[in-house]
């Protein structure tokens, strides 16, 4: 994993908070300075709560749990879908469906009827009815799949949540604070990080901004990913050697290969006969 250089985060404009009047007090231990009535972000801190949160990411991914991301604003839902793919990873980049977790049962009977309409699509009575009934069925599967579609795969509740502006996405924050399910995310100076477990200052309305901190956290994943398929591998030799020591340790047999019973071996008489 490369590490977060200061220039990077530097000629990416993470540094760039908001204005002064529109800030969040908490926000305050994050904060450089103010200029021309804007707020600087100290990037010092943001690479220092950035590390935290990679190697917690880390530690997720090679335990093989699941990280869910959140992120619809415009200018982060392109660059979250086109990285998070790349470690297979779900995420949410169209609306949030409110109840997603705290109700995942319901989702997961969206998902259920996804896939059951898909089955009924590629079925080869499907031709055979209206085509009004088609219409209806495929609208009724994009719809479905431009909101589930990256969820669709998620049997169970993620162990993390990385989210894109706190503010926007505030019921997802709540949904999983509810759950006790970590959060990780970028936290501007607009922001409570308070509400976050791993927050990481920085400007999260510009996209290279989110880019830059969201590369850094993929490295981590696939790191952790890495480490996870390394030690299967591992343990599958350890596996065969255990095999194999037990094998070449295992006691003659005692039967003949006619199915008779060997005899003992007489011992050498070492005595003198008196």
């Amino acid at each position: 994993m490369t590490e977060l250089k200061f220039e990077e985060l530097l000629e990416a404009g993470c540094h760039f908070g908001h204005l002064k009047r529109k800030w969040n007090p908490k926000m305050a231990p994050y904060i450089f300075k103010e200029h021309n009535g804007i707020h600087v972000i100290d990037l010092q801190k943001t690479i220092a709560k950035a590390d935290e949160a990679a190697a917690a990411l880390k530690q997720i991914a090679k335990s093989g749990k699941k990280v869910l991301f959140v992120a619809t604003k415009k200018q982060a839902k392109d660059v979250v879908a086109e990285m998070v793919k790349t470690v297979d990873m779900p995420f949410v980049t169209e609306r949030w469906p409110g109840g997603m977790l705290t109700n995942f049962t319901t989702i997961r009977k969206a998902v259920k009827k996804m896939n059951s309409l898909d089955q009924m699509m590629h079925d080869k009575d499907f031709n055979n009815i209206s085509k009004r009934e088609r219409l209806q069925v495929q609208r009724e599967r994009a719809k479905l799949d431009k909101n589930l579609g990256s969820i669709a795969d998620l049997t169970r509740l993620p162990s993390a949540l990385f989210v894109i502006d706190i503010n926007k996405e505030h019921i997802a924050v709540a949904e999983a604070r509810r759950l006790n399910i970590p959060t990780f995310a970028l936290v501007d100076t607009n922001c409570n990080p308070d509400l976050i477990d791993f927050p990481i200052p920085a400007n999260d309305d510009a996209s290279k901004s989110i880019a830059a901190i969201l590369k850094y956290m993929i490295e981590a994943i696939q790191e952790g990913l890495n480490e996870r398929m390394l030690d299967k591998e591992n343990n599958v030799e350890e596996e065969k050697v255990e095999e194999a020591t037990e094998t070449a340790e295992e006691p003659k047999s005692e039967t003949r290969e006619d199915g008779r019973p060997r005899r003992p071996r007489r011992k050498a008489n070492t005595t003198n006969n008196q």
